[in-house]
């Protein structure tokens, strides 16, 4: 049974007291032997990759990626160049790594985290891959991050609408990812921080199961961030749970009980 972990986080925005609440879980699904995806969430950054490749070689790119993440996490140093610096390292890792195949071993990686480069802080969605960030804002589900997958691209060429890219040939196939070749740069979206801001973070696992709508219905029916992501894995396990699932629900809300906190840590 997979175990969902959840954290709260007090901080500080333009003089207003919030609090970051966060749950995660991952799980092999029910057609999988393993699981090749991971998650890291840990103020202020929230991640999921999903890993690709023969054998264990999708394990190894993920897990290599989320270590070389938590590594800047705990130096401190959560900006875009070392996010970029941290996946140039774990891209070497993989390279490195003696269990390791050459059948295209990658992973995804996608999330969001809180960039405190200025004195008005941010939040900043990035992406490698066809893994998602989704935002509920004033009850309105939009998908932040645009997928770097063939279908999407086929989309955007007008070829093929959203519904006929749900069960084309090449669905799976995605055009960027860390440790396949040469780091490309994640792209990076950014957004203000608003109290009642809902992120989804999630492998196609869940997106494979879950359409938008019934991401959306599930925030609304669940107020807190563990109920939400267990009510999702459970959905996306009954939906048949044809990959690993791994979900990252992240949130903001009035800190009530606080009048001075540091977002600084």
């Amino acid at each position: 049974m997979a175990e969902t972990t959840t954290k709260t986080q007090s901080v500080t925005v333009s003089r207003h007291p919030l609090v970051v609440s966060w749950a995660g879980v991952t799980d092999v699904g029910r057609r999988r032997e393993t699981n090749q995806d991971a998650f890291f969430a840990e103020y202020p950054l929230f991640i999921v990759a999903d890993g690709m490749g023969g054998h264990a070689g999708g394990e190894i790119a993920s897990q290599s990626t989320i270590k070389r993440l938590e590594a800047m996490v705990t130096a401190g140093l959560v900006q875009r160049d070392e996010i970029e610096r941290a996946l140039a390292l774990a891209v070497g890792d993989i390279a490195d790594h003696p269990e390791a195949t050459d059948e295209g071993t990658g992973t995804t990686l996608t999330g969001v985290f809180l960039e405190l480069d200025d004195e008005q802080p941010r939040w900043v969605a990035l992406n490698i891959g066809d893994s998602r960030v989704y935002l509920l804002r004033d009850d309105r589900l939009i998908q932040v991050t645009t997928d770097h997958s063939v279908v999407q691209e086929l989309i955007a060429a007008g070829k093929i609408s959203p519904e006929e890219a749900e069960g084309h040939p090449y669905s799976n196939v995605i055009t960027r990812a860390v440790g396949a070749s040469e780091l490309t740069p994640p792209d990076y979206v950014t957004l203000d921080v608003r109290a009642g801001d809902r992120f989804v973070i999630c492998s196609d696992g869940l997106t494979k199961e879950l359409t938008d709508y019934g991401i959306q219905h599930f925030l609304r029916e669940n107020a807190d961030p563990a109920a939400a992501v267990d009510a999702m894995l459970n959905a996306a396990l009954e939906n048949g749970g044809r990959d690993n699932v791994t979900l990252v629900i992240v949130q903001v809300d009035d800190d009530l009980s606080s009048t001075d906190s540091d977002i600084s840590q």
